[in-house]
């Protein structure tokens, strides 16, 4: 502007620069600001992009998964419908396999209402419309018994009611049978499901419970003829016995008397006759108890080694009539003393021993005993028995069959021998019922060897037989032939202490110097002499040391005058005790010098009383046999005919002894024994020993026959032996039974 106050040109300009200056930083900051938002928007526009793309792929996803879900739920829709046609086509195949069996079936849910049932559970109800899907338990239960569709008995309804439904509230029902008013029997087995429902199953067993009554009739029916068949044994046995018992005991006596050669033969072959039939009749009664299962063991404490003595003994005719030796080796170490059933073992032994001694004709039969620890504990011992002979064997294709029923080794050379075929088969089975088993070995021309093992309990009372130790023997001279026998007392003596020497014969015997020994013992018949010359000749050269001799028959020596050079005689075979105690007893009294002859002993002085002895036998022929068997006895001998005189002569003739048969007519033996007992329990007297005489040998008779009050009883038919052996030791102390 001029200094008259116009515009400055210069200020303008300067004005108008600044003003464009302005303007171009505003330009330049809002190019900047454009920038920064178009840079931004592209961002955001990319980023929108980005999104759009991602949500178009997400998009694309969804329509895919979207496609396959379509596609698996019409897949699923379709399995669903198959399934569901499944279902329902084995829900209908189950219901209608429900329908075709004869048993019911029937659900009921957690509150015991019945939902389904098939038409045979449906018909017990005999067509009752209140009975039906929806009815509960107890409805069910007050129908049936009001309707008498269930045969309940006598037991009150209410009771029937609360029993059936308290045996729903069990947590294992039991089954039950149900009697229908049809005669028919079904059988409820009910079973609680896991979400409570019940589900009960109805079993028809009409048939089965008619079948098991035919059972039990036909059972009833066997067990009547099986008491029918042992009666009729019994009988059997009974009525053979008896006749049997006069034909052996009068054939028995017969033997004893003076007969010549042809009488003998006849009397003998009565005798052999009879045993064998009674062989037979033991054999095929014990055969059927067995077969039956009728046969028990009656175990009691018994001494083995003497029950095995006993068999020998009852053999010892046979044996000598062969003239072959009879040998036991009973383990030195062994108990004696066992509890068993001893008639059952005897049985056993008897028929091993008795096959060993009928096929052996030349050489010895001998029994072994040995024995070990069993595993059932200490007090049980496992027995080792064999019976070894030199008969004739067994040929290899008959050892297989040996004990087989009525079995028999037939050839030429033991066609001879008889027998039932049924001994081997019983002894069998007796040894199996022992907890047993029995094999055999045989060589065929050189003899068999039969054995069996069975498991005893030691008597617990009893004692082994020890040796006593004797300080005045040391030696000992054994002369036998047997080289077995020989063995045999050297192993028993040596247990003593005794050094032994064996000489086989009487020469060998004499060659030695005298008094080389402290003890001598021989055989009665050792070979080119006998025992009592040889006795006779060791003491004639000076001997002083006590002579055993062993023999099977002391009694045929007693008379004989050469017995004054023998100490003593021991019964063949030989018991380890007997040996013991002799032995023992010689070394505590042993003399110095040779005994003189005793002088003879005085008569004894006549007795003011004799023995009575009371026999109850009804049968005229078996009295006659009983008294023939008793004559040499000194005894007053009294007969009763039944049971009545048998209790009448008891107070009248106060026997010492009563012999008691046992079938009687009036009354029997078992009833006349009570009698008995009451009297001597009413008036205080001392028991009278009673020994049965019965000819009944079926299971369970010695059982009732003890319990009747009888102390012993032999089995008919009698033997002579065993009614004089049980008179003298039934004999009271200080009668003698020996007449004389």
């Amino acid at each position: 502007m001029t200094e008259q106050g116009g515009p400055d040109l210069s200020a303008l300009l300067a004005q108008e620069r600044r003003a464009r200056l302005a303007a171009e930083r505003l330009l330049e900051h809002k190019s900047k600001e454009l920038f920064s938002a178009n840079r931004q928007l592209s961002e955001h526009a990319r980023k929108l992009s980005d999104e759009v793309v991602v949500k178009s792929a997400e998009a694309q996803t969804y329509r895919t998964e979207a496609e396959e879900l379509k596609g698996e739920n019409t897949q699923v829709r379709a399995d669903l419908q198959k399934a569901n046609k499944q279902a329902d086509k084995a829900e209908r195949r189950l219901w209608e396999a429900l329908e075709t069996i004869q048993d019911g079936f029937a659900v009921f849910n957690a509150r015991n209402q019945l939902v389904i049932a098939n038409r045979a559970y449906m018909a017990m109800f005999d067509g009752l419309e209140c009975i039906r899907p929806g009815a509960t338990y107890q409805d069910i239960l007050e129908i049936v018994v009001e309707e008498g569709l269930v045969d309940i008995g006598f037991e009150d309804p209410s009771a029937w009611q609360a029993r059936m439904a308290g045996r729903w509230q069990q947590d294992r029902i039991e089954p039950l049978t149900v009697k229908l008013w049809d005669e028919r029997y079904v059988k409820f087995l009910d079973r609680r499901a896991r979400d409570g429902d019940m589900v009960s199953l109805a079993l028809n067993i009409t048939e089965t419970i008619r079948y098991e009554e035919k059972l039990k009739e036909e059972r009833t029916r066997a067990e009547s003829a099986s008491r029918a068949k042992s009666a009729f044994l019994a009988n059997m046995s009974h009525e053979i016995r008896t006749p049997m018992n006069g034909v052996i005991g009068m054939a028995d006596l017969l033997c004893d008397t003076d007969l010549t050669e042809e009488q003998r033969l006849f009397a003998e072959t009565i005798r052999g006759s009879g045993e064998t039939l009674l062989v037979i009749i033991n054999d095929v009664l014990d055969y059927s108890k067995i077969e039956a299962e009728k046969l028990t063991l009656q175990p009691e404490p018994f001494d083995l080694e003497r029950t095995i003595t006993e068999v020998l003994l009852l053999l010892k005719p046979s044996v000598q009539e062969k003239g072959i030796e009879l040998m036991l080796d009973f383990d030195m170490f062994l108990p004696t003393r066992y509890v068993g059933d001893p008639g059952r073992i005897r049985q056993i032994l008897t028929n091993l021993l008795g096959n060993a001694v009928k096929f052996t004709t030349e050489g010895h039969v001998m029994i072994r005993v040995t024995g070990i620890g069993s595993d059932d504990g200490a007090d049980q011992q496992r027995l080792h028995i064999t019976v070894e002979d030199t008969g004739i064997g067994i040929p290899d294709d008959k050892v297989d069959h040996i004990f087989g029923e009525f079995n028999q080794v037939e050839d030429e050379r033991n066609r001879k021998f008889e027998g039932t075929g049924l001994g081997l088969a019983i002894t069998q089975k007796l040894v199996a019922l022992m907890g047993g088993e029995i094999w055999v070995d045989s060589v065929e021309g050189e003899g068999s060897c039969f054995g069996f093992r069975i498991t005893l309990p030691l008597d617990e009372g009893a004692d082994t037989p020890a040796p006593l130790h004797s300080t005045d023997l040391r030696t000992a001279l054994v002369i036998d032939a047997q080289d077995i026998n020989r063995m045999i007392l050297d192993r028993q003596l040596s247990m003593m202490g005794l050094r032994v020497t064996a000489r086989r014969s009487a020469e060998d015997a004499l060659a030695d110097p005298p008094n080389s020994f402290d003890l001598i013992i021989s055989d009665h018949k050792p070979p080119g002499t006998d025992g009592l010359a040889l006795a006779q000749a060791l003491r004639d050269r000076g001997e002083r040391g006590p002579i055993l001799l062993l023999c099977s028959e002391p009694g045929q020596l007693d008379s004989d005058p050469r017995m004054q050079g023998v100490t003593a005689i021991l019964q063949k075979p030989l018991l380890r005790r007997d040996l013991f105690q002799k032995v023992g007893d010689l070394g505590v009294t042993l003399p110095a010098e040779a005994p003189l002859p005793e002088p003879p002993a005085p008569e004894p002085p006549a007795q003011a009383d004799r023995l009575r002895v009371l026999a109850a036998e009804d049968n005229r022929t078996n009295q006659l046999v009983f008294r023939k068997m008793v004559q040499d006895l000194a005894i007053d001998l009294q007969f009763a005919n039944n049971g009545h005189e048998a209790v009448t002569a008891f107070q009248d003739f106060r026997p010492h002894m009563i012999f008691m048969d046992i079938s009687m007519p009036e009354m029997d033996g078992k009833e006349a024994t009570r009698k008995i007992r009451e009297i001597e329990a009413d008036t205080g007297a001392p028991r009278t020993p009673i020994c049965a005489l019965t000819a009944h040998a079926m299971a369970g008779d010695a059982d009732e026959i003890l319990a009747a009050g009888i102390d012993h009883y032999l089995t008919k038919p009698l033997r002579k032996a065993a009614i004089c052996g049980k008179i003298e030791e039934l004999a009271p102390v200080g009668l003698s039974v020996t007449a004389g």
